[in-house]
């Protein structure tokens, strides 16, 4: 079988991952880096081996190449009108996450891919955990009795310049266009696809109502702490707390919670703890299916794809909401402080109201946190516009 020829736009920052994922599946005779599409070409260091035709023009490398897949891992603003464009080349996709800053943009991109008959793959790669599908029978068995909810939680650490390190870290808009780079939409976003999906809701009709606390103690545009709960079609709440002000990094995680038990599962290392009635505590670590790998399984044996973008439809609603909400709320400086000598801001308290939240699936505002701002009302719609 000849390797697939595959171009990445945006080889940088978490583009070196796939950098390097490339190459891992390369070395497996499954594909074969084409191109690179970089403002700034590669070295051959951070090229991971022989450097391969590079370009700042995306569809002249990927005319040039003959590539077969695209993986995209530019700015979020860049990735419809990048995907629409491989697309039209009838190349096939991995698009990072989020797939688009509002709805429109990826109701755009989902269409268009579409009419194309292209593949597209949408980068949530706690998506390819086993845990998942190990969730759900856990769920479908009764092991845990009737869902009555799901939380999600995420307590990061990140320092001030993690928000200067491209011009559109931490805006909501740039230059008139949507970024929408807020902790629950990117960094964190995994929380909410996950969160959604143990609770098999992940297409847009899937949601019917969406509350938002959006806040900031950096100096950015968009929110760094932040809490979204979700009313599913299925009759779920579906709360999801994050930031990225936290006293400790921890690992994040989402907790399904049952009549007679629950389930956490810590979808970054694919560990799972399952607690009810009657029994000790189970834990089961799962193995993981590469999304690329994935991809390129669909395009020679027919292999289903684990993410394509229907499937994401109902983190898009969450990000539509946001991206809808009032700008996020600046913290009162007494809610923060200066972490001495790390030139990072953290916020007193929020590990334990991260934690709360998914806990008892209440929004920081309930959980009696004084600098919460006035939660929005449910949103029953997402506009299109």
């Amino acid at each position: 079988m000849s390797r697939i020829p595959v171009v990445l736009a945006g080889a940088r920052g978490h583009g070196r991952w796939h950098v390097a994922n490339i190459r891992r599946l390369e070395r497996a005779g499954l594909v074969r880096l084409a191109g690179i599409c970089e403002l700034t070409p590669l070295t051959e260091q951070e090229a991971g081996g022989e450097i391969p035709e590079q370009s700042a023009d995306f569809g002249a490398l990927l005319d040039s190449t003959g590539a077969r897949v695209a993986v995209i891992c530019t700015p979020i603003p860049t990735h419809t009108d990048l995907a629409l464009t491989a697309a039209r080349r009838g190349v096939h996709l991995l698009l990072e996450k989020p797939p688009a800053p509002s709805y429109a943009e990826f109701r755009r991109m989902a269409d268009g891919v579409a009419e194309a008959g292209v593949a597209c793959q949408v980068g949530f790669q706690s998506m390819g955990s086993h845990a998942v599908p190990a969730i759900r029978e856990l769920v479908a068995s009764g092991a845990v009795g009737e869902v009555t909810g799901i939380g999600g939680a995420g307590a990061w650490v990140r320092d001030e310049a993690y928000f200067r390190r491209a011009p559109w870290s931490g805006r909501r808009r740039l230059n008139g266009a949507d970024v929408i780079d807020g902790a629950l939409t990117n960094p964190l976003a995994h929380a909410v696809a996950t969160a959604l999906a143990l609770g098999d809701s992940t297409r847009a009709e899937d949601v019917t109502g969406i509350e938002t606390e959006l806040s900031h103690a950096n100096d950015i545009e968009a929110d760094d702490t932040s809490c979204v709960r979700i009313t599913t079609a299925r009759g779920h709440r579906v709360t999801v707390a994050a930031t990225l002000c936290a006293e400790r990094a921890d690992e994040p995680y989402v907790l399904l919670h049952g009549s007679s038990g629950r389930i956490t599962f810590w979808y970054k290392q694919d560990r799972v703890l399952l607690q009810r009635g009657g029994h000790g505590p189970e834990e089961y670590h799962h193995g993981r299916t590469d999304l690329l790998e994935n991809l390129v399984a669909h395009l020679t044996t027919g292999a289903d794809l684990l993410v394509p973008p229907d499937e994401t439809g109902a983190f898009m609603r969450v990000v539509e909401a946001i991206r809808r909400a009032p700008d996020p709320d600046r913290l009162p400086d007494a809610a923060w402080c200066h972490v001495p000598g790390e030139r990072r801001r953290v916020i007193p308290g929020i590990d334990g109201l991260v934690a709360a939240a998914a806990d008892t699936l209440s929004l920081y505002s309930e959980l009696g946190a004084p600098w919460a701002p006035r939660t929005e009302h449910p949103l029953s719609e997402v506009s299109t516009r």
